[in-house]
């Protein structure tokens, strides 16, 4: 069976007219979602309003800690996103890491604090994450303490002195002080940004997270008055 000329050219337009009314259908909703996608992030969805204080406030300064946890692998497969992005920071930003030092024998935020009080902190912080997700030499459980000061050694860092640092009342003050501003702040989960000790972002992906941000950042610059 053949199709005659004048069926065929009476279906043609039909379609065409069926295709234009499905693409008008669809605009409002594909203008819905680019819209959706770049809509500003939403308070109680997107971030929370916590109202703490900042963890080191620095005058004219605008502070975004990332608290984080070695074993978590979130916040190891974050890191690397974080890095390239807080080296973009302006000048008026500033970012630091905290341990999530909730118990005072925790072990890896204790060799945190240590690094940090070292002057080590910038050189070992990155590869721990390595040793615990990826080569495995560090424990993810509970590390001891000659576990975690043998990781350090492999890093240039004199074993005697990271052991002595974890244990220094001046650590054991850092883990005291942590733990109040995590309570403080209301912490979720790892790995997570505090914004000024205002804003704690609930970012769904390392990507999502950076922009929610990258927001707040601009949010509290309008606040203090200065240029974008």
């Amino acid at each position: 069976m053949t199709f005659s000329t004048t069926m065929t050219t009476d279906f043609r337009p039909a379609m065409i007219r069926r295709l234009a009314t499905l693409l008008l259908l669809l605009l409002p909703l594909v203008a819905c979602a680019q819209s959706s996608s770049s809509a500003a992030p939403v308070e109680g969805e997107d971030y929370a309003v916590i109202n703490a204080q900042p963890w080191q406030p620095q005058k004219g300064k605008i502070e975004v800690v990332e608290v984080f946890a070695y074993w978590c692998p979130h916040c190891a497969e974050f890191e690397p996103h974080v890095q390239t992005w807080q080296a973009k920071l302006p000048k008026d930003v500033k970012f630091s890491y905290l341990s999530a030092a909730f118990e005072s024998e925790d072990n890896f935020s204790r060799a945190f604090f240590a690094a940090e009080q070292l002057g080590v902190l910038r050189k070992t912080h990155a590869a721990l994450f390595h040793a615990v997700h990826d080569s495995g030499t560090v424990p993810k459980s509970r590390p001891s303490v000659d576990e975690l000061a043998s990781f350090y050694s492999q890093q240039g860092v004199d074993a005697a002195k990271l052991k002595a640092a974890m244990a220094s009342p001046a650590v054991d003050a850092k883990m005291e002080k942590a733990r109040t501003f995590l309570l403080s702040v209301n912490l979720q989960g790892t790995p997570s940004l505090i914004i000024n000790g205002k804003y704690r972002v609930d970012g769904k992906s390392p990507d999502d997270t950076l922009k929610i941000a990258d927001y707040l950042i601009a949010k509290e610059r309008a606040a203090a008055g200065k240029q974008p």
